[in-house]
């Protein structure tokens, strides 16, 4: 694994505009993108392989990556794996055009259900609940983001956002108890049986 310093030198070289820098940093990172892209697929159609070149190729098409060190680079990243996945299930839905949207319970849902018609039902349910979050607290946006989509740990999400482990755990109550009234609650989604 990678020392955080050297990820960061590779980050400034992408800023800076060396366009060898990218492809050296996921060369290095890749082990680590692929656990990441495995977490969110949880049994999806879409290849653990696919997600991180498609981020890949996302990521070197971007004007400017923002990240300053290595918690960034794979938060940003989880983002664009996130987006890439419910990009893949906006397509299988527009495909399907069929009835009957599955809603899981909430424990289901963050630990992605394995039938991928279900799973991309969820994912754009979530997405869609996660974008109303954003507008009302987007640091409780992100906690779920990083947790859910980057698989990190409390004590890593607090310190990407600056923030306390204590004051995350209590975002996380927070943005669980938003996310079921979203999704559950009356005037959300609707509750499994």
């Amino acid at each position: 694994m990678p020392g955080d310093g050297q990820v960061t030198l590779l980050l400034q070289a992408v800023r800076g505009g060396d366009d060898g820098a990218l492809g050296t940093l996921f060369t290095l990172l890749y082990r680590e993108l692929r656990e990441i892209a495995h977490r969110q697929l949880g049994g999806g159609s879409l290849g653990t392989t696919a997600v991180v070149h498609e981020a890949y190729l996302k990521l070197l098409g971007s004007e400017k990556l923002s990240a300053e060190d290595r918690g960034h680079f794979f938060a940003l990243s989880a983002r664009v794996m996130r987006q890439i996945l419910v990009d893949h299930a906006r397509a299988r839905r527009a495909h399907k055009r069929g009835g009957g949207a599955v809603h899981l319970p909430l424990d289901e849902l963050l630990a992605a259900a394995p039938d991928p018609d279900a799973s991309a039902h969820a994912l754009l349910d979530l997405d869609a609940a996660l974008a109303r979050l954003e507008g009302l607290d987007p640091r409780l946006s992100r906690l779920i983001e990083l947790r859910f989509f980057g698989g990190f740990e409390m004590e890593e999400a607090a310190t990407i956002l600056g923030v306390t482990a204590r004051t995350l755990r209590r975002d996380w109550r927070k943005a669980r108890a938003f996310l079921y009234a979203e999704l559950y609650a009356e005037g959300g989604g609707e509750v499994a049986p």
